[in-house]
């Protein structure tokens, strides 16, 4: 008899994982997906294959809800390998590794400190940025010629925590669609050095972090206003127009309206009220 995989019914959980190295985030998924039996999930923020750490992962009705929650900004840890050069500009593809003179400590903790601010930059090909709904890294994988386009990060806060030549070992907080990888290569540049990235992980996205796989509430990780609401609770219940009348807040925008079991996410707009997710169930137990 045939082992059941999967649970019949799709179950409401979010979590965070930690993606191990050399897995896509894909293949991570699927393997997360077997381990709670579940085959109706997503996660949020590919992490690429040479990287690992911090993956939010839903199931349910959750995996709708990742455009509303607080996913930024994102830290990264992140060791540079000089010497080491790398198509990918990781230790995925490596083709010459050279003896690289050792930088001064104190312009290298100078330079690190520099990074915080707007760059703009040329992704790297092996990424997961999409390109005509492919994954980049897949393209370059293939040997596809193709070009990426220019793109632009802000860097908030940089941390120089280690220097044991030829490795340079620092944390970034960054925005939405930033590369370590380019940053590594800004700062080598700076530095007049060659070298690659050895290591990178994602250490949280925004209000995430990994902690075994606990189970997390939506409500404390949506990045909406609360309105109050006056009316019936069976308006939600059965999806029926809501008048703005019974609204604490008639402003436009986008809000959570809480009931005990679950949750809607309202948009007010020109004095109508519409649906953007209703009836959300929150978890039995948190």
């Amino acid at each position: 008899m045939q082992k059941k995989l999967y649970n019949k019914e799709a179950l409401n959980k979010l979590l965070v994982v930690k993606k191990p190295i050399f897995r896509s985030s894909n293949s991570y998924l699927n393997q997360i997906k077997r381990k709670y039996k579940n085959k109706k999930a997503g996660f949020s923020g590919t992490l690429d294959p040479f990287a690992c750490g911090c993956l939010i992962v839903a199931f349910g009705q959750y995996s709708k809800l990742f455009k509303y929650m607080k996913k930024v900004p994102k830290k990264y840890k992140a060791t540079i390998w000089l010497g080491a050069s790398s198509h990918s500009l990781d230790i995925e593809n490596v083709i010459d590794i050279e003896n690289e003179k050792k930088v001064d400590l104190n312009i290298l903790k100078e330079e690190i400190k520099n990074l915080i601010k707007t760059h703009e930059y040329i992704p790297p090909k092996f990424s997961a940025k999409k390109i005509d709904g492919k994954r980049a890294y897949e393209l370059a994988r293939e040997g596809k010629d193709f070009e990426m386009k220019k793109s632009s990060m802000n860097v908030y806060n940089t941390e120089f925590i280690s220097y044991n030549h030829p490795f340079i070992t620092f944390e970034a907080t960054v925005s939405e669609g930033s590369y370590i990888r380019s940053l590594a290569q800004i700062l080598l540049e700076k530095l007049n050095r060659i070298g690659t990235l050895s290591y990178l992980e994602r250490l949280n996205e925004g209000e995430f972090y990994f902690d075994n796989e606990k189970d997390l509430n939506p409500l404390d990780y949506l990045d909406l206003e609360e309105n109050k609401y006056t009316g019936l609770k069976e308006y939600f219940e059965f999806g029926k127009t809501i008048s703005l009348d019974y609204l604490e807040n008639k402003n436009n925008g986008e809000y959570i309206i809480k009931f005990d079991n679950f949750f809607s996410i309202i948009q007010i707009e020109n004095n109508e009220v519409k649906y953007l997710l209703n009836k959300i169930l929150l978890p039995q137990k948190i």
